[in-house]
């Protein structure tokens, strides 16, 4: 392997690009063309500016798939670019009928680059992660931009001389190069297979939600070992070599990991013992609401007012937690009422008991009940118990709804709420005068 202090090494290295920048950059044609590249440059810049307006509006009006929206979008930001290659190669057409083809060298090279960008930034628009997709298209064009160049083959050899040795094992640069490039490639594949096999297996009406979840992750996560694996292979590393390493680094990583760790076993438990499902109305704490995914990690869970709790897979496995539709969906609920001592209570018990099924939400199937709890202070105490078939769509408007039926109908019926109230009794008159001299 050649030392990075010798210059010798270095120059050779880099002789082929000094030799095209000294054939085709440093001389007085070569400043020619580079003035017509922004001749041209100027006239796409004032064509696409003209067309520009029409072409985005018709481009607006048209109905395509949402995964092609974005390529449709950036065509217009791009139709300079387009008009500038596409008179680029008029241009080169017409110097090579009239001038020695190497002449145009460097224009061919510009409308080549420039082409190669179009069509990958265009492609990259097809990808739906944003980071990856501006990472794939600066790779993707630096590749081709050095094959275009003639530099791809130097390039090559000057990453893969630069290298260590570990034992057996080479890693140079190139090989780093290429193994991060074959992960990103695997792994985007892995995450797009396994997003089509999660659609399929979520559309099969025999399957239940925890085990279409649990399916979907499955697949997913033995996908990505798999494009690791073949990465790693693809470039030639032995992966029995880091087994000693992986094992120590592991130990490292468990005592580092262990709640992540916990949440993702417990996020396995969770599924396979159905338990917590996507749609569960559950209770854990003061947070009350719905489930609507399962995660790895966590679980999503949105309450009434429209907050989003992600609650670890660990507090559902050690905490208590009241799930309001495990079996099903039917949920008693029952309100305090008080009501006057003057009342019947088997008067009240009817009234409120007929008050109670009114609501569109109490489940008519099964009656409610009233029944004397205790003799308050101020009032006869009553509970009165209801069914719903729905708590997911909440349990403190429907209460508040029995309520307002039973108080209009006690209002119809002359029963009487009481509230809180003290009668002074004085058995023996008391002399203001004697009050007065008694303060004196």
């Amino acid at each position: 392997m050649p030392e990075f202090a010798d210059l010798t090494a270095l120059l050779a290295w880099f002789q082929p690009a000094i030799d095209w920048a000294v054939r085709y950059v440093f001389n007085l044609w070569a400043l020619i063309q580079f003035a017509i590249l922004v001749a041209v440059y100027a006239v796409a810049w004032l064509v696409a500016r003209g067309i520009g307006p029409s072409l985005t509006s018709r481009l607006t009006r048209l109905k395509v798939r949402p995964r092609f929206s974005r390529l449709i979008k950036s065509v217009p930001k791009t139709l300079t670019s387009i008009v500038f290659v596409a008179i680029l190669w008029i241009v080169i057409a017409i110097m090579r009928q009239v001038t020695w083809p190497s002449y145009s060298y460097l224009l061919a090279v510009a409308a080549n680059l420039m082409t190669a960008w179009i069509v990958i930034h265009l492609a990259s628009t097809l990808i739906r992660n944003e980071t990856f997709s501006r990472a794939f298209a600066l790779a993707t064009w630096l590749i081709a931009a050095l094959n275009i160049t003639g530099l791809l083959a130097p390039t090559v050899s000057l990453l893969d001389a630069v290298a260590v040795n570990l034992g057996d094992l080479r890693i140079s640069v190139l090989t780093v190069v290429q193994a991060f490039l074959s992960l990103a490639v695997l792994l985007w594949a892995a995450t797009v297979i396994s997003r089509a096999l999660e659609s399929r297996i979520n559309r099969v009406p025999d399957l239940t939600p925890s085990i279409q979840v649990l399916l979907g992750k499955l697949i997913k996560i033995t996908l990505l070992v798999f494009a690791v694996v073949i990465a790693l292979n693809s470039v030639g590393i032995d992966l029995t070599a880091f087994a000693l390493f992986s094992g120590a680094v592991g130990v490292g990583v468990g005592f580092g990991l262990q709640k992540v760790v916990s949440n993702l076993i417990s996020g396995v438990i969770l599924l396979l013992d159905k338990s917590i499902k996507p749609g569960d109305v559950i209770e854990l704490g003061e947070t009350f609401g719905w489930i609507t995914s399962l995660g790895a990690r966590y679980v999503s869970v949105v309450t009434r007012d429209g907050k989003e709790y992600l609650i670890p897979n660990e507090d559902l496995i050690t905490q208590r937690v009241v799930n309001w539709s495990f079996t099903n969906q039917l949920v008693r609920l029952e309100v305090p009422i008080g009501v006057s001592y003057d009342c019947d209570p088997h008067e009240v018990r009817r009234i409120a008991c007929e008050a109670a099924v009114k609501p569109a939400r109490v489940d008519n199937n099964t009656a409610p009940v009233c029944h004397l709890t205790g003799f308050g202070d101020s009032s006869l105490d009553f509970v009165l118990r209801f069914w719903i078939r729905d708590p997911q769509n909440g349990v403190v408007n429907v209460k508040g709804e029995v309520l307002l039926a039973v108080w209009d109908a006690f209002r119809e019926n002359g029963i009487d709420i009481p509230y809180p109230h003290q009668h002074l009794v004085i058995t023996e008159p008391i002399r203001i005068d004697a009050l007065r001299e008694a303060a004196e």
